[in-house]
């Protein structure tokens, strides 16, 4: 009997759990599936409403007229050379610092430990910021997305804390063999980091991918470096200021087309454009990902 209630007590959780994970997945998807649904609708179809799982008047119109204006190819452009050159940066000088702070034989890797990690922790704040990358002539430069990002604190930990469960015989033996620091940096320490890499590579590439505040902040008075995430910023807050289609298209230098899209069915297309690259390159480094936060989040 009490075999069987314990049976019977898996099988009922397993069920409960099931079910919720399931009704959880509904929650989270429905709202992106829905935006498909609208960017693939007819716009003025869109105004109806109605729109759930599916368009009701299928079109790639909205995505056309998107790709048909120079700034947001542009835009996308500029996020995608953005985010290549930090996820490249970040990784390669913070997995260089990690190294050096991670050998028991640096003496001070104790206290240059403690300056990064209190960054975490204490930071000067925006208008400071502002002015330092002002003093750096930064300001309006496609530099000011790519220099103040090369090294973070939390990646920092990261890769340090997988580095430590390195053993030392593979460094002592590219050491006995000849080879110096920058040696066993590029052919033994990247090699075997590739999981910690590539799960700091992903945050740094959504976070580069995502952020808008910073192009607003020092690079808003250069068209040329809008990146897409800005782009989209803009049209949300046009899009809202507006009460008319019309006026939110022209702000985006498609009032010729105004007859033909509205604010929602075009914010909608943005965003699954902003979002698609994301979705398409996540899968390629999950497994990545989770080996990396296991072995580099946890030391025992």
């Amino acid at each position: 009997m009490n075999r069987f209630s314990k049976e019977n007590g898996g099988f009922v959780f397993n069920t409960l759990n099931t079910a919720f994970m399931v009704l959880f997945s509904v929650v989270m998807l429905y709202p992106f599936w829905n935006t498909i649904a609208v960017s693939f609708n007819e716009a003025v179809d869109t105004i109806r409403g109605g729109i759930t799982l599916f368009p009701r008047k299928f079109t790639l119109q909205n995505y056309k007229l998107v790709f048909a204006t120079g700034s947001i190819p542009h835009a996308f452009m500029v996020s995608v050379a953005r985010t290549s050159l930090n996820v490249v940066t970040n990784i390669f000088f913070t997995a260089m610092i990690a190294y050096v702070l991670s050998r028991q034989n640096f003496v001070f890797r104790k206290s240059f430990t403690f300056i990064i990690v209190i960054s975490m922790y204490i930071n000067a704040g925006l208008i400071p910021n502002y002015f330092l990358m002002k003093n750096l002539h930064l300001l309006n430069s496609f530099w000011v997305y790519v220099i103040p990002t090369m090294v973070n604190a939390f990646n920092f930990l990261i890769v340090r804390t997988f580095l430590r469960g390195i053993p030392e015989s593979f460094i002592e033996s590219v050491r006995m063999d000849g080879g110096g620091d920058f040696t066993i940096f590029l052919k033994i320490i990247l090699p075997l980091s590739t999981p910690a890499l590539a799960t700091v590579g992903l945050f740094v590439a959504v976070g580069a991918w995502n952020s808008w505040f910073d192009t607003l902040i020092y690079a808003s008075g250069r068209v040329n470096l809008h990146t897409l995430q800005y782009k989209l910023m803009e049209f949300l807050q046009s899009s809202q200021a507006q009460s008319r289609g019309a006026g939110d298209i022209g702000a985006m230098g498609m009032s010729d087309v105004s007859n033909m899209v509205t604010p929602v069915s075009i914010r909608a297309a943005i965003t699954v454009i902003a979002a698609a690259p994301i979705i398409i390159v996540y899968p390629f480094v999950q497994r990545y990902f989770v080996i990396g936060m296991n072995l580099g989040g946890v030391k025992e």
